[in-house]
Order: structure tokens, then sequence, then C-alpha cells
């Protein structure tokens, strides 16, 4: 396991945080280590992961919508997540290959040292965030 993951694994047992499970990617160059949870909004829980590798980066990701992106409403959504990426800094909405609606999240971790702390205030700002817009985004979702 790569040291930053271990890191954020001791952050989690020392908070008591059971959350997560934890997957270690066998034969991933990068040595990445996958935290997988769900955030619960508006009664529907949205899968959660956080990717710890040995880059300078740690993803958090947040799958919003599955399989959402069709032909039909590609143009709308794909006007709605820019306009949502411009507006909200921390983060960024995008549509991956399988047209899942998912929200990303990136911490530059320097020294090789990982704050848990700093990942864990993250979920806040996405919390908050979906918190206040996910309905919104749903609807443009199912227009």
């Amino acid at each position: 396991m790569n040291s930053k993951a271990e890191q954020f694994k001791t952050f989690l047992e020392e908070r008591k945080v059971s959350v997560f499970q934890m997957e270690e990617i066998e034969g991933n160059e990068q040595h990445a280590v996958v935290f997988r949870s769900n955030i619960a909004v508006e009664g529907q829980q949205l899968p959660t992961m956080v990717v710890i590798d040995d880059s300078v980066f740690v993803v958090i990701r947040v799958q919003i919508a599955p399989q959402v992106l069709k032909e039909e409403n590609e143009t709308a959504l794909l006007k709605m997540t820019n306009r949502e990426s411009m507006m909200y800094k921390p983060f960024k909405l995008f549509f991956d290959n399988q047209g899942n609606l998912n929200l990303d999240t990136c911490l530059a971790v320097s020294n090789d040292k990982l704050e848990g702390e700093a990942v864990y205030q993250l979920f806040n700002v996405i919390i908050n965030y979906l918190d206040e817009n996910y309905r919104a985004i749903m609807k443009a979702v199912w227009q």
C-alpha cells in the first residue's frame, strides 16, 4: 500500500470512521488504493470513492447519476455540467464513457504527506454542494 493511503487509513481508524471499504488495485503502477463509500442525498445513496496513489493527487469521485447521458439530452446536460463546473471551483462535473454523471474533487499532496482532515473537509464541501444542488441537477437530467 502506498504511504498516503496508509496515512488516510490510519486517520480513518483514529477517527473511528468505518463507512469506507478499502481496495488495493493489484498490478497498478501507481499503487492505487480506493476507499469506497456512499453519500446520502435526497434519499439516494451516491457511490463515492477516494483514489489515493503515488501521484501528487488524491481524487474524490461521486457518481451523481448512472447512465443518464443520452442523445436527446446531451446538449442540455453538457451545458448544465459546464455551467456548474465554472461556478464551483473545488470540483468538476463530467460524464464518463458510460454516460454516468460524476463529480470529481482533486487534492494536491506534497512531500508524500496526506492530511486526512483535508480530505474529510472536502467531503463537507461536496455534501453541502449536493444538498443545495442535487434536485436542480436531477431536474435537468430528467427533462
